[in-house]
């Protein structure tokens, strides 16, 4: 490790602010009910930070566990365990101190060291955790030669200096890096309680967390409840009693639900926002998310189609399909047609020219059709795929509509729906040739978006490479404005097509008109439990 630098205090993410929980506005009053129950559209696959990789999971994650720091309503960063931290002269060394009350669910106290373990077990290859290459992307000192074997995991740079002094090294400044530590993949994990459970350690009667809420059952593919943690070290400033989350594949099943009372909160199902806005003009809300939809192309060449392996191919799979359609016509509720990859709220984001999204789509279709004639496909010889996509009934409607889409350039597709367990293991196993996929942002900056796609990144499942968007992302990392490489790398994107991009996200949802504090003016919909509660009619 480098030598320990002369520290400067930095006061960056607002920490003179104090980090109370639930907000109780002025006038409002509390309801006697403070129970709270929501929709999951799938399975949670992981209750361990290290390993979960979706949205959903997320949220239960920062409910179940709590990193350095928080997001606020808004987006900013408050604090968490780290009550605020100091940042070295050259930008290399943070030094974050830890509040001293915070505890484990079990009462034990919460520990740099918790974070040393969890950050080391991160990078470890004896995880194998699809995040790992989250901490080579935060910079972390020793990070990529350890994820790749070749440094021991115990030369990663991040150390316990006392029980509450946690310090990180990183190879080189990253002005974002704080953002990326709202993270669940960051969040502490109980050392004790995993070497005495291994695998089992995250069963309700196993899991130790230090979040707001207690694990009390987890039926898979049924439902999640959560209790407040009394020994949480801001539990008098939470209010929601007990939480339940009920997984329900059905989008319109739980719109019935949410209408007979049963949900607080459910996903609006495609094309019925304007209809629910207007019957229930307090409870539909859209409000932008950053996510991206998309199809992924597999171009791994022993994996994928050979079809797939030629660009002309990918280029007219993504120009056929008229995004105009998807968003105005089956959504309906305020997402945006999509050209490019990074969602076009990020913060600091310029979006680039991309040329084919100012075509109209008789031209992007004719081009498709000029295309997949070049590369030898036509009414004699049809291009034949199919699209792997999980249950959900926006999805469906979607992929008939892409399937129209592409039969009208000469396509054939087949559509493959599974639940999200099995689509997402098949990605990650390439064992796909299109597949329905969407990225949300873990932190408010475009590379959160674009590091996807380097070789070296955990979910570039269709195994794109290229070794100018490599050097530019990593280029990226070092610059005092890296934008002009974002830039060049959405453009290498449009260029080589190793994916359709067909629309950025709105998180359109049901909200009963008692609940407060859902974040729902944060652009990354980070919501936490503990910030949530009910007032009375």
């Amino acid at each position: 490790m480098m030598n320990r630098l002369l520290l400067t205090t930095v006061l960056s993410v607002g920490l003179a602010l104090p980090a109370i929980a639930a907000q109780v506005q002025l006038g409002e009053t509390l309801a006697e009910n403070q129970e709270y129950t929501y929709w999951l559209l799938d399975a949670i696959k992981s209750m361990d930070p290290q390993i979960n990789t979706d949205v959903e999971g997320s949220g239960i994650m920062r409910s179940l566990f709590e990193g350095l720091y928080n997001e606020d309503q808004t987006g900013g960063l408050v604090p968490g365990v780290a009550t605020d931290h100091e940042l070295s002269d050259d930008k290399t060394v943070y030094t974050f101190h830890l509040r001293d009350n915070a505890k484990w669910s079990n009462g034990d106290p919460v520990t740099a060291q918790d974070f040393v373990y969890a950050w080391k077990r991160l990078a470890d290859p004896k995880t194998a955790s699809e995040y790992a290459w989250y901490m080579e992307l935060m910079q972390v000192k020793n990070a990529a030669k350890i994820i790749a074997g070749e440094a021991p995991v115990d030369d990663l740079g991040v150390k316990a200096v006392d029980d509450h002094t946690f310090e990180v090294t990183i190879e080189a400044p990253l002005p974002y890096f704080p953002k990326m530590l709202t993270h669940s993949s960051v969040f502490p994990v109980n050392q004790k309680v995993i070497e005495a459970n291994g695998d089992k350690w995250t069963e309700p009667a196993n899991l130790v967390g230090n979040g707001a809420y207690v694990l009390k059952e987890h039926i898979l593919g049924e439902k999640v409840v959560m209790e407040r943690n009394p020994n949480y070290w801001d539990d008098a400033n939470t209010i929601l009693t007990k939480v339940t989350a009920l997984t329900i594949n059905d989008e319109n099943a739980a719109l019935t639900r949410y209408l007979a009372g049963e949900l607080d909160r459910t996903q609006v199902p495609a094309g019925q926002y304007p209809r629910l806005k207007q019957e229930y003009p307090n409870e539909a809300v859209s409000v932008p998310q950053s996510c991206s939809y998309i199809y992924m192309f597999n171009v791994d060449k022993e994996k994928g189609p050979a079809a797939l392996q030629d660009i002309r191919v990918r280029k007219a799979l993504s120009y056929a399909i008229d995004r105009d359609i998807v968003v105005n016509n089956i959504l309906q509720g305020g997402q945006a047609p999509s050209y490019n990859w990074t969602h076009a709220a990020t913060e600091g984001f310029k979006l680039p020219e991309i040329d084919y999204a100012k075509w109209t789509q008789d031209e992007r279709t004719a081009k498709a059709k000029e295309l997949l004639a070049e590369a030898g496909y036509g009414p004699d010889n049809p291009l034949k795929l199919t699209l792997n996509y999980n249950t959900s009934e926006a999805h469906k409607k979607i992929a008939i509509a892409v399937q129209q889409f592409w039969k009208g350039v000469g396509v054939e597709l087949t559509l493959n729906n599974m639940e999200w367990k099995v689509h997402t293991d098949k990605m990650q196993n390439q064992d796909f040739e299109v597949a329905r996929y969407a990225w949300c942002g873990d932190y408010n900056e475009a590379s959160t978006y674009l590091d996807l796609f380097t070789s070296y990144s955990g979910h570039n499942n269709g195994k794109f490479f290229s070794e100018r968007y490599d050097e530019l992302m990593k280029q990226s990392k070092t610059a005092a404005d890296p934008n002009p490489m974002y830039t060049e790398a959405e453009q290498i994107l449009a260029e080589e097509m190793p994916m359709a991009p067909i629309y950025q996200y709105t998180k359109v949802e049901m909200i009963k008109p008692d609940m407060r504090g859902m974040g729902l003016n944060n652009l990354m919909q980070n919501w936490y439990l503990k910030d949530m509660y009910r007032v009375a009619n």
